[in-house]
C-alpha cells in the first residue's frame, strides 16, 4: 500500500510552526508497512485543501490528514471533506458528550463553538479524541482509505496508536518494510558512491532493496531499506546488505541508526580502560561539550582546557613560546605540544587537540580560513594531522571537533588514519 500524508495549516507554510506531525506519520506508516509516496503541505484554503485530496485519492491507497479540525472560522478542513465526499455535518452525541466533560472538568464557559466539535460528516467514521475537542474522522472509498486528523501533535499521535496503525496492519499483513542506517564519516558522499560500487550488486537481486546516501556535517548515513513479505526475510535482506557495504566501507562505519560518535568513542575508551584530557583552541570547547553530554563519561574523561589565546597555550600546556613564534599558533608544531602538554599535565592515556582558523576572518594564503590540526598523544607517539574543513565558523568548529574524535576512534581501534 502507498500513502499521501497531508498537513495543514498556513503556519506551517510560513515557518511560524515546524511541521512534526509529517515525520511522526511517516514513521507511523512506514513501521505498518506503508509505502509514503508524498508528503504536502498546504494552507487553510479549501480549493487547495481538496486539491491535495484529489491528487492524492489519485496516487495513492492510503491518505493522512492532519490539521484544520478546531471550531474557529480559520478551521475549514471538516467543512471541505463533506464538500469531497458529498457528505453533510451531524451532531456525533458520543463526540459531544466529550466536549461536554472537557468544558465542565477544566470550569470553562460553554459558548457555541465548542458545540461546533460535535459536528461530523455524515457518512465518516468517528475517532473519537481522548486528549481533545476534535474528533478526527476515517473515510473509505473505492477501496482506499483516508483519515483526518487534529493537527494538535499529542492528539494527532494517540489517534494514530489507537485506531489509525491497527487498522492499517490488518489493511497490509503482507507487506513489512525494514530499515537500517549505518553512519560514516570523514568520507565524502561521492568517494563513498565510489568505494561501495554498483549497489545493484549489492542487493542479491532481491527486487525490492534501496540504499539511500543522507549527507550532513562531516557524516554520511547509509539507510538499507527492504520491502518483504515476512519481518524474517526483511531481516536477512538487511543483514546480506550490510556485510556486503561493511567489506567494502567498514573502516568508515562508526555506528548504526542514531548512535552518536562521542557515545562511541565513550565505550571503547572504558573497554580499553584508558582516560583522555583535551585541549581545544579553535573548537572553543565543543569535543568537551560532545564528551561530557555523554552518561558516564567522567570515567573516561578527565579534563579540557581551552587554550583559546597565544599565553593560555604557554602557561597552561607548556607549549614553548619559541615554537609559536616560529611556527604559528595554527601549526602541525603546536597542535602536538598541545596534545602532550594536556596528557601530560592530566596524567591521562591520551591527549588530544585542536587548533585552527575558523572565520571568516583570520585566513592567509599559506593558512586559509577552514585549516585546523589536531594533534594526538599517547605514551608512545605524538602527531598532528591536517585538515581543510571550508568555510563557515560554525561548520569548521563542529567538523573539526567530529574529525577529532574519528581521530581517536580509528587510533583506538588500530585503523589507518590515511583520509
Amino acid at each position: 500500500m502507498k500513502a499521501t500524508i497531508i498537513t495543514i495549516g498556513d503556519e506551517l507554510l510560513i515557518g511560524q510552526v515546524i511541521n512534526t506531525n509529517q515525520a511522526y506519520i511517516a514513521e507511523q506508516l512506514n513501521n505498518a508497512g506503508i509505502i509514503i509516496g508524498r508528503m504536502i503541505t498546504v494552507g487553510d484554503i479549501e480549493y487547495e485543501i481538496l486539491s491535495a485530496i484529489e491528487s492524492a485519492e489519485e496516487n495513492s491507497d492510503v491518505v493522512v490528514i492532519t490539521g484544520g479540525l478546531g471550531p474557529t472560522h480559520d478551521d475549514i478542513t471538516k467543512k471541505t471533506l463533506c464538500k469531497f465526499f458529498n457528505a453533510t455535518l451531524v451532531v456525533n452525541e458520543e463526540a459531544l458528550q466529550n466536549v461536554k466533560d472537557i468544558v465542565e472538568n477544566r470550569n470553562v464557559r460553554w459558548n457555541e463553538m465548542m458545540f461546533e466539535q460535535s459536528l461530523v460528516p455524515n457518512n465518516a467514521l468517528v475517532l473519537q479524541n481522548n486528549c481533545g475537542t476534535a474528533p478526527g474522522l476515517q473515510f473509505e472509498r473505492n477501496g482506499k482509505y483516508f483519515f483526518a486528523m487534529p493537527g494538535v501533535p499529542r492528539e494527532m499521535k494517540e489517534m494514530i496508536r489507537r485506531f489509525v496503525f491497527p487498522f492499517l496492519q490488518q489493511k497490509n499483513p503482507t507487506q513489512i518494510v525494514i530499515h537500517k542506517t549505518l553512519q560514516t564519516i570523514g568520507i565524502a558522499e561521492a568517494h563513498l558512491a565510489e568505494r561501495i560500487g554498483n549497489v545493484i550488486e549489492l542487493f542479491n537481486e532481491h527486487p525490492k532493496t534501496t540504499l539511500a546516501f543522507l549527507p550532513s556535517i562531516f557524516v554520511v548515513k547509509l539507510r538499507i531499506s527492504v520491502v518483504d513479505t515476512t519481518s524474517e526475510k526483511a531481516k536477512e535482506q538487511i543483514q546480506r546488505v550490510e556485510n556486503n557495504i561493511r567489506e567494502k566501507i567498514g573502516d568508515s562505519i562508526f555506528g548504526i541508526e542514531n548512535e552518536r560518535l562521542e557515545d562511541v568513542v565513550k565505550t571503547i575508551l572504558l573497554q580499553q580502560r584508558k582516560t583522555i584530557a583535551i585541549a581545544e583552541s579553535c573548537t572553543g570547547g565543543r569535543i568537551c561539550e560532545k564528551l561530557t553530554n555523554v552518561p558516564g563519561s567522567s570515567e573516561c574523561f578527565e579534563r579540557g582546557i581551552v587554550a583559546y589565546s597565544n599565553t593560555s597555550k604557554i602557561q597552561l600546556l607548556g607549549v614553548d613560546k619559541q615554537l609559536i613564534e616560529t611556527f604559528g599558533a595554527v601549526s602541525k608544531e603546536v597542535a602536538e605540544a598541545m596534545a602532550k602538554g594536556v596528557r601530560e599535565t592530566s596524567n591521562t592515556s591520551i591527549g588530544i587537540s585542536t587548533t585552527g582558523i575558523a572565520g571568516p576572518t583570520g585566513g592567509s594564503t599559506e593558512k586559509p580560513v577552514g585549516l585546523v590540526w589536531i594533534g594526538y598523544s599517547d605514551s608512545e607517539e605524538t602527531f598532528a594531522t591536517q585538515y581543510f574543513l571550508g568555510k563557515g565558523r560554525n561548520e569548521v568548529k563542529e567538523r573539526a571537533s567530529l574529525a577529532a574524535l574519528e581521530l581517536l576512534r580509528k587510533k583506538l581501534l588500530n585503523i589507518s588514519l590515511k583520509k
